[in-house]
């Protein structure tokens, strides 16, 4: 269990509160002063802090509870701190809670009340350092990989990404046909040209073609080459796509709309590396190595007649599946800051533009049917029309996903509470589940999350989405 720190000058409570705390299995240590409290917090993994905000028999004004409340805050901005006093206020609440305070308990507190509050908040930190300490932990991944492989300038931050890219220089030296799969924009090139470039053919020819734009009567002039006279127009010898990727990779995109018969053609030469240019009887030798990649379901394809099963297993001795945009939120951010800064390189004036918190908001909350692509196309808008340094999200066209939901301003118990109201809603059982735990936290958004077993933002994705807002009114 998280150790809490309980911060009081008269021996007896620090005895009760220790006490209270150590029943329900938390670890605790002691502090009389604001220094010994200082060094506590510098020298032990604390979950909460408890602290008094007088600490002479004398003194009334909380301003020495303040002044260790800043310091500590300057120290650990995410430590959790709740302020104890007898002596209490509104305006004593509002300040403290300004100064980072994440909850105010008057004196003589409520046990079950008091270490349900610590025990959420001292959860909740631990769940936030576990979740940084794995965010660092996959950044250092992503980094070593990046160290040791060239990845083509692929920008990602979520773990669906690094596997699909850590397969891919894994499989990269192997010289075995490829597939790459996923939906239209999200970089299925990219993700070829990552295991080109960490292949053995990397010094190699690396030729691309379009297969979905091949004319069924061309597909044979255009794989494998045509001697002059070999059909109206051929007027000279023309080197087929094959021949040209000779010794290197040969990336056939949209592989899933070549026709049956251009299929037919492509599975000859995959079985034997051999091919005879349009018009010519010589038979020639390829050495090859084929990657491809489509949006279509293959195996459905198969199924309906209108893709060979021999040449889906031909291609597909190894399958990396891109996921889409909308199903790795985490890459959104990133891939829109290092698209800004590319085209900011490419401006006349090389002017750097930034997104505004609503606009990353609304990134994040689009549903992105058409991935990366489509990202790319929406900012280049928003960074033409523009007004200020700044990307909105009515530059991005995305104003209906933009509504950021309203930090709250956490409050406290007695004579600080601060009445939470929100806003008429369906009857559905997510709402009131999620209304019910905000009222029990009294509004505190982090508290409801701890309780409802999810994170801060996942809460407030969800009251974004069910239209729960909270407004904060003093009494």
């Amino acid at each position: 269990m998280p150790k809490i720190l309980v911060i009081d000058d008269q021996p007896a409570v620090c005895v009760a509160l220790a006490t209270l705390f150590e029943l329900h299995g938390h670890e605790v240590r002691v502090a009389a002063t604001p220094d010994e409290a200082m060094a506590a917090v510098l020298g032990d993994e604390l979950g909460a802090v408890v602290q008094d905000m007088n600490f002479r028999q004398s003194a009334t004004s909380g301003e020495e509870g303040m002044d260790l409340l800043r310091r500590i805050k300057a120290v650990d901005p995410e430590l959790p701190v709740v302020a104890m006093t007898a002596f209490t206020s509104i305006a004593g609440a509002v300040e403290l809670i300004k100064a980072g305070a994440s909850d105010y308990v008057p004196k003589p507190w409520d046990d079950q009340k008091l270490v349900a509050t610590v025990g959420n908040l001292a959860r909740l930190r631990a769940l936030e350092q576990e979740n940084a300490r794995l965010l660092a932990q996959r950044g250092r991944a992503r980094h070593r990989l990046a160290e040791r492989h060239d990845l083509a300038g692929l920008v990602y931050a979520s773990d669906a990404m690094h596997e699909v890219v850590s397969l891919a220089v894994k499989v990269a030296p192997a010289d075995v046909p490829v597939l790459i799969t996923g939906p239209n924009g999200t970089g299925k090139e990219l993700l070829a040209t990552i295991v080109q470039a960490n292949s053995r053919r990397r010094d190699r020819p690396f030729v691309k073609v379009n297969a979905g734009a091949l004319p069924d009567e061309l597909v044979e002039a255009e794989l494998f080459g045509a001697e002059p006279g070999a059909f109206t127009g051929a007027t000279r010898l023309r080197a087929g796509r094959f021949e040209e990727a000779d010794g290197g990779t040969l990336f056939l995109d949209e592989i899933g709309t070549l026709s049956l018969n251009g299929q037919k053609k492509l599975l000859r030469v995959l079985q034997t590396g051999e091919y005879q240019r349009l018009g010519s009887s010589v038979t020639r030798k390829a050495d090859v190595r084929v990657l491809s990649a489509t949006n279509r379901d293959l195996p459905r394809a198969i199924a309906e007649g209108s893709f060979r099963e021999d040449l889906y297993f031909r291609l597909n001795v190894i399958e990396l599946t891109i996921p889409a945009l909308r199903d790795r939120p985490e890459d959104i951010v990133p891939i829109a800051s290092h698209l800004l800064d590319r085209l900011a390189a490419r401006a006349a004036g090389g002017e750097r533009v930034t997104l505004g918190p609503r606009a990353r908001h609304a990134l994040t909350e689009h549903d992105w049917p058409g991935n990366v692509r489509e990202l790319e196309n929406r900012l280049t808008r928003a960074a033409l029309v523009r007004k200020g340094e700044t990307i909105e999200p009515h530059d991005l066209g995305l104003d209906a996903a933009a509504r950021v939901p309203p930090a709250p301003i956490a409050t406290g118990a007695g004579p600080a509470a601060h009445a939470a109201s929100y806003a008429p809603s369906a009857t559905s059982s997510e709402r009131l589940e999620i209304e019910r735990a905000l009222v029990e936290a009294r509004g505190v958004v982090a508290k409801a999350a701890a309780s409802l077993g999810l994170s801060r933002q996942g809460l407030y994705r969800r009251m974004d989405r069910l239209g729960i807002q909270i407004e904060r009114k003093l009494k």
